[in-house]
Formats: structure tokens, C-alpha cells, sequence
């Protein structure tokens, strides 16, 4: 059996151990942050979590070896990639059921939703295509008021595009503003552009050696993309349509955040076993500090909150 350990930021302690199935890998919460939704990569389940009361309250059948599950930002769906399965599960959350399942996506692995919770994007890791799913839409009626729009129908989740990327595409950058997603692809050492509104692939770009993890800036310019087999970490110039630059920092970079304000790029080195502090604000990009996180680091969140 697996389960979640609650840790207070503000402190740095273990506060509860919650009970799961079998290797949870993936967690996400719900917008008020009282529940959350957990991978059971090992059971082939997803886990509904009480936050609040710290207990598993529900539990949904995936496809085989669930390893993301992502919540809409409308609330309405929980989009599970099922990677043996290479498949995609939506569920439902209020009634906590599966509503569709689309396959034909080899390694389903990361899954990215636009803010207007109209589509989803999903990567196919063992492959070379993203899968576009069009969410579905519940009616609306039309007001009894004279001259009223007409009602407009429910519309069902379908596939809307399966899209050629480069080899291994392994993690999905959305920008915040929801216009474009770009596609690390690990096996070609490329990222790949999509625009949303279409579902076309704009361009393809060489970045680095073995990209495994993008992040966009807050105002939509700047691509940071982390290369595995190397030590850097390359931004790309999103409106230019070129590398602007790179940073050094540990062996192995994995995993990033920025801190909430966005002057602070956190990158984990998963070989060296660090977390690289890069000043996004200056003028020459460069890793300042770099703190042990132990062995095989692989994920990162930053936590703000105030100090009395």
C-alpha cells in the first residue's frame, strides 16, 4: 500500500501520513483546496482525497498504470493519463465516474488543460503525436426572455487531433495564457510548438540534450526548458522565435518552478542531488546557490505564505 504525507510548509513537518493504494505518482488538488485527486500508478485506481479530515474518501477505476491525473480549472473534469494503458481517462467529478475513454495514445504521460477548460492536451510518451481532446459541454438553456440567444446543445468529449511531434514527447509547457503549448521531446533534443486555437504544430526547435521539462514565464515570453543529459537549463524566446540564452546548473535538471513572484527559477538536478536557485531578473542568468535535496530529486513546488 502507498499514501501521502501532509507536511506544514511554514514549519518543515510531517503533520499526517494518509493510507493510499498501491504507488501513488501523481497528485492534484480541486480550486478551494479541500480535496485531492492521487495517481495510483500500482492499482490502477484514482484516489479522492479529504483534505481536511485526511482520509481516502472515493475511489476510480483507471486504465492500466494511471500516472497524472489533472483537474479542469472549471471543476468539471479529471483528466487521468493511463501510461501501460496508452490511454486517457475523463472522469467526471461529481459523480465520480469515468465519462470517456480515448486510446491510441502510446505512453500516455503528461496531460494539460487550457484555462477555459475547453480542451485538453495530452502527451504520447512512447510515441511521437499529442492527442487533442475537445472536453465536453453541458447544455444551456435559453432564457424565456423574448429575442434570447437560442439553447445551445451539450456537446460530448471527442478527439480532436492527434498531432506530429518530435520523438518521446515527455511533458507539456502551457502558456498561462493559454495560446500555446510546447512539447519536450526527449529522444529528438527539440521542443515543439502548438498553437491551440487550431491544433497545428507551428515549428520545431533544437534546444538542448535530452529536454524533459518546459515553464513559461508569467508574461508569456520566456520558455525555460531543462536537458536531462546535460547541465543547463536553455530559455528560449517565445516572441522572437529563438534561444536567447542558457544557465549552468547541477547534473541532471528535471524539474522546475518559479517562486511566486516569479524572480526566482527553482530547478531540481536530479543526478546531482540539488536544487539550482537561478535570479531570473538579472541581466546574466546564473545559478547563485545550489541546495542538497538528496538522492534522485525529481519534483519541485513553491509553497508562499507569511512569517509572523
Amino acid at each position: 500500500m502507498g499514501s501521502i504525507s501532509v507536511i506544514n510548509a511554514e514549519n518543515n513537518s510531517v503533520v499526517a501520513t494518509i493510507p493510499l493504494q498501491r504507488q501513488p505518482v501523481s497528485i492534484d488538488l480541486d480550486a478551494d483546496g479541500k480535496l485531492a485527486y492521487v495517481a495510483n500508478s500500482g492499482s490502477n485506481s484514482i484516489s479522492v482525497v479529504d483534505l481536511k479530515n485526511r482520509r481516502e474518501t472515493s475511489q476510480i477505476g483507471a486504465g492500466e498504470e494511471p500516472v497524472a491525473a489533472r483537474l479542469s480549472a472549471d471543476g468539471k473534469t479529471l483528466a487521468v493519463t493511463n501510461r501501460r494503458g496508452n490511454s486517457v481517462s475523463l472522469v467526471d467529478p461529481a459523480s465520480l465516474t469515468v465519462r470517456a475513454v480515448f486510446e491510441g495514445c502510446p505512453g500516455a504521460s503528461d496531460v494539460v488543460m487550457l484555462p477555459d477548460s475547453s480542451k485538453a492536451f495530452v502527451a504520447c510518451s512512447a510515441g511521437h503525436q499529442v492527442m487533442a481532446i475537445s472536453l465536453a459541454r453541458a447544455s444551456l438553456a435559453a432564457s424565456a426572455q423574448a429575442g434570447a440567444a437560442p439553447a445551445t446543445p451539450a456537446v460530448p468529449d471527442r478527439l480532436e487531433a492527434m498531432m506530429v511531434v518530435g520523438h518521446a514527447p515527455v511533458q507539456l509547457a502551457l502558456k498561462p495564457d493559454g495560446g500555446e503549448v510546447f512539447v519536450s521531446n526527449l529522444l529528438s533534443d527539440s521542443v515543439s510548438e502548438i498553437y491551440n486555437g487550431t491544433d497545428e504544430v507551428g515549428a520545431t526547435y533544437m534546444i538542448g540534450d535530452g529536454p524533459v521539462r518546459g515553464l513559461v514565464s508569467s508574461d508569456n515570453s520566456l520558455l525555460y526548458v531543462a536537458n536531462f543529459h546535460s547541465q543547463y537549463v536553455v530559455i528560449y524566446g517565445i516572441n522572437d522565435g529563438r534561444r536567447v540564452g542558457s544557465v549552468h546548473v547541477g547534473d541532471g535538471p528535471s524539474a522546475m518552478a518559479f517562486s511566486a513572484v516569479g524572480h526566482l527559477l527553482f530547478v531540481v538536478d536530479a543526478r546531482s542531488g540539488d536544487v539550482a536557485v537561478v535570479r531570473t531578473a538579472s541581466p546574466s542568468l546564473y545559478a547563485f546557490t545550489l541546495l542538497s535535496a538528496g538522492r534522485n530529486p525529481n519534483a519541485i513546488v513553491d509553497k508562499a505564505f507569511k512569517l509572523p
